[in-house]
């Protein structure tokens, strides 16, 4: 499975990640590769809980990205 992750800086230090497909399923790290790694165990034990429940595994479909250009003002 496939999954769209946002990193962003975090507040005080270092990075946060969320996978907007899966509420809640966030994690952290010191660097990129950290959050990163973090991020896909946070989301592997995300999908292994659903399916442990029966609950049904979102799948992310027909995300594009589209970019903007805005002149200065």
């Amino acid at each position: 499975m496939r999954y769209t992750v946002i990193i962003e800086s975090g507040r005080e230090s270092g990075y946060v990640a969320l996978c907007p497909a899966l509420p809640g399923c966030i994690s952290q790290g010191r660097t990129k590769r950290e959050v990163l790694r973090n991020i896909r165990e946070a989301i592997e034990a995300y999908v292994e809980s659903l399916l442990e429940d029966g609950l049904p595994v979102p799948v992310e479909r027909g995300r594009e990205m589209v970019e903007v250009e805005v002149a200065a003002r």
